[in-house]
């Protein structure tokens, strides 16, 4: 999971670059070898899922097979050209906004489980409960 703060609101014209990028980003995703699931709202994404009960903040909620399929995702095609601009629509923030655990196979979490486990990597750093791409753990350790 990840989320974002904000540094406009999503229907301003400063962020139409990104809220226009997110059918096309998310259709990429889901067509990605490795991609399980993600969470999404009736409008197809899930900028409109409260996060931390703060409207200014986004989440990301996905499943993947493993790091190595998310990593490759991230940092290629569409979503790396996105990335490079993220602080055009997001603010620069200096705690943890970016948590990743293992799940078993069939579970879905909830927004809830994932603002858990970002409490979690904030108070105790990167553990097997909840980790970063610079630290992972394998499942089950």
């Amino acid at each position: 999971m990840n989320i974002a703060r904000l540094r406009h609101p999503l229907d301003s014209v400063e962020l139409k670059g990104f809220v226009d990028a997110l059918d096309p980003v998310n259709a990429v995703a889901d067509a990605s070898d490795g991609f399980v699931w993600r969470l999404q709202s009736d409008t197809g994404n899930a900028t409109d899922v409260p996060v931390f009960g703060d409207e200014w903040l986004i989440m990301n909620l996905t499943v993947w097979r493993d790091v190595d399929a998310l990593t490759a995702f991230m940092y290629q095609g569409r979503h790396r050209e996105l990335l490079a601009r993220r602080f055009e629509w997001f603010e620069r923030v200096e705690e943890a906004m970016t948590a990743l655990w293992w799940v078993e196979a069939g579970v879905r979490p909830t927004a809830r489980d994932a603002e858990l486990r970002l409490l979690r990597l904030r108070e105790h750093g990167p553990t097997a409960h909840a980790f970063t791409l610079r630290k992972t753990f394998g499942p089950g350790e």
